[in-house]
């Protein structure tokens, strides 16, 4: 049913936030640290082992996948924005600290990108024919596929 995927992310939810209240009393911080990201690594983690023990209907996975759509978004959002007015309330030092760590994931990207993608082999032969004759080519094996009959129906 739909109400139990509903159930399983409010319980990760409020597991989440009680975990993070207690890491930030543990840090001596007033404040519930890292609540929100607890919260989702379980739902996907507890999500996850579920679909693969078969427990967990489709019925069910729609309810997550609806509330996916709504209201993770909004929350994760909420979170941003506290975290963007305490740095700004922190001074210009942890200002700086975000705009270093920003910069630094962008710089990373083409890195990450190039390390994903698999390195040509030597041994493999390369086709040097053109793209139009290829693709002229295709064109007339189709062509000729529909044109002709099949022998029994001739």
């Amino acid at each position: 049913m739909v109400i139990y995927g509903v159930a399983l992310l409010a319980g990760c939810m409020l597991f989440g936030l009680w975990a993070g209240d207690v890491l930030g009393m543990l840090l001596g911080v007033e404040s519930n640290v890292g609540g929100v990201g607890i919260a989702m690594l379980l739902l996907i983690f507890l999500g996850g082992y579920l679909i693969d023990k078969k427990k967990m209907p489709p019925s069910t996975e729609s309810g997550i996948t609806f509330w996916n759509g709504m209201y993770i978004p909004i929350v994760v959002a909420m979170a941003a924005s506290q975290n963007v007015a305490a740095a700004i309330d922190g001074g210009l030092i942890a200002l700086l600290a975000a705009l270093v760590a920003v910069g630094a994931s962008f710089a990373l990207v083409p890195a990450l990108t190039r390390l994903g993608q698999p390195k040509p082999s030597p041994e493999a032969p390369v086709d040097e024919t053109p793209v139009n004759q290829v693709a002229s080519r295709a064109t007339d094996d189709a062509r000729s596929k529909t044109t002709s009959r099949p022998h029994h129906a001739r």
